[in-house]
């Protein structure tokens, strides 16, 4: 009998790729690996049903900040991207690379103080920051191409990025920090959280600084 683990359970990985490659419900897509995975080890349907609820029971603070999306929906229905725009294009002091600086320099401070749900994707940058950005570009250079508004765009979501994933490492109650201890133990060297959140301080202002940079240079 062959002692070679069984690559069943990893026909997950397929499903996953082949799904978002075509596109299709990433909801759909996540839980047909699910199952595919669970068949593939040897779990009955019953048992995968069981798995994903106790997965979800267990973890199910992670969809608080979802119950906000409805709320942010009726808001963008009521012209809440209209009014950010509007806004933006009667303030000439409000300039793209202006507005994107002080959404960096607030969303790696709210991050370090463990704040990380205050803002993101969902809540802030598609209702807010990308029309308010758009919306100066358009005001300062009228000619701006589809590709200078998806450029625009796109510098607010990468903004976002930058600002929380350098900014919550200097959180103590942190998973990323958490998981950083626990790989050095697993190497022999012993680290405090508190040295970790300390050494993530000089990364974050590096960040900002590289990234503050690339907003200054950027050109719609």
């Amino acid at each position: 009998m062959s002692t070679l683990p069984s690559l069943w359970p990893l026909i997950g990985i397929g499903i996953v790729v082949i799904g978002f490659a075509l596109r299709a419900n990433p909801l759909a897509v996540v839980v047909a690996a699910a199952f595919g995975s669970g068949l593939g080890a040897g779990l009955s349907v019953p048992e995968v049903v069981a798995a994903l609820g106790k997965a979800f029971h267990q973890n199910r603070y992670v969809s608080v900040p979802w119950i906000t999306l409805p709320v942010i929906g009726l808001m963008e229905r009521a012209g809440l991207q209209e009014q950010a725009a509007a806004l933006i294009a009667r303030t000439r002091a409000a300039t793209t690379c202006r507005i994107l600086l002080i959404y960096l320099g607030f969303r790696q401070i709210t991050a370090a103080l463990g704040l990380t749900q205050i803002a993101g994707h969902a809540q802030t940058v598609r209702p807010l920051l990308a029309p308010m950005t758009e919306a100066a570009a358009t005001r300062d250079n009228p000619t701006i191409s589809e590709d200078g508004r998806n450029k625009v765009k796109a510098m607010a979501a990468a903004t976002d990025n930058v600002g929380i994933f350098f900014g919550e490492d200097i959180f103590l109650a942190i998973a990323s920090i958490l998981l950083i201890k626990g790989f050095l133990e697993s190497a022999g060297i012993i680290v405090q959280p508190l040295q970790l959140s300390v050494w993530a301080i000089p990364t974050a202002l590096a960040a900002f600084a590289v990234h503050g940079g690339r907003l200054l240079r950027m050109k719609p």
